[in-house]
């Protein structure tokens, strides 16, 4: 405990950067001794203050599906989570009370003639809002169907290395919709399948082309990245070079600094920073 407080008091920035070596040359120790130290500081609490809250009443997202996919004899099935389309309808009290005013127009009172205007007001509100909820619900629709079509072979699998590039720009084709719409509807909407529940932004991705010309998804790239990072030896973890020289045996010539913009996009470490003792 006392060799792990000198460590964080007087090397700090060493430790954070894993400069193991300078620390156990500055402090004269051990291989040993220098792993211990820092098994004891990898398992302290870095915010124990947060022990005083309860976990049991911390505030947690929760998703709620807009669409349901299911998969029945090589067919998928989808449909609109009814919970967040319910079934909307003019309360038929207020249509039989607008029939009946406008039966007796001729006789009615002034009163009778605003209620009636009134009435026929909200109705007319109350069916355009029906309208916009129904051409909003046939919009996701259109949009998910395309993208079903799109990545058929994924949605059949949930293999991740069968989803195929794509862009707003294809779905916005498909649809006949302007590509902010599609975007609207690929950012804020969820799918829930077989295999998991996904914000719709998931399945969309750049391609790039591999030594054969075959097009590829960026996202098969950076689950092989992924697969390299868990597979290496974290005694010498592997730099973006060597990812790309990996990558380019398999067929995928990348250069060494779309490498590292992948690798941060999965929020991975540069090798120094992946090291282990």
């Amino acid at each position: 405990m006392i060799l792990a407080h000198r460590i964080l008091q007087n090397f700090f920035d060493e430790f954070t950067k894993k400069h193991y070596d300078k620390i156990q040359s500055r402090l004269d120790l051990t291989d040993d001794q220098l792993k211990l130290a820092v098994d004891e500081i990898i398992h302290l609490n870095p915010k124990p203050g947060g022990s005083y809250s309860d976990p049991m009443v911390k505030s947690t997202q929760h998703i709620i599906p807009d669409f349901l996919l299911e998969e029945n004899e090589g067919e998928l099935e989808l449909s609109l989570n009814s919970k967040n389309a319910p079934d909307l309808r003019i309360n038929q009290t207020y249509a039989n009370m607008l029939m009946n005013l406008n039966k007796e127009k001729k006789k009615q009172t002034k009163d009778q003639k605003d209620a009636a205007s009134f009435v026929r007001q909200k109705m007319d509100s109350a069916k355009w809002f029906i309208d916009a909820i129904q051409q909003r619900q046939h919009t996701l629709i259109l949009t998910m169907n395309a993208i079903l079509q799109f990545q058929r072979e994924y949605f059949l699998s949930g293999d991740e290395v069968k989803l195929r590039p794509m862009i707003l720009k294809d779905i916005a084709e498909r649809t006949g919709l302007d590509i902010s719409t599609i975007s609207r509807v690929a950012n804020s909407k969820f799918i829930q399948t077989n295999f998991g529940i996904f914000a719709l932004k998931y399945f969309f991705s750049e391609g790039l082309q591999t030594e054969s010309g075959e097009e590829v998804s960026t996202r098969e790239i950076k689950k092989i990245l992924e697969e390299c990072v868990d597979a290496e030896n974290k005694l010498k973890p592997l730099t973006d070079d060597k990812l790309a020289e990996i990558l380019k045996k398999k067929g995928y010539h990348i250069a060494r600094r779309t490498v590292a913009k992948y690798r941060e996009q999965l929020n991975i470490p540069v090798a120094r920073l992946r090291k282990e003792l």
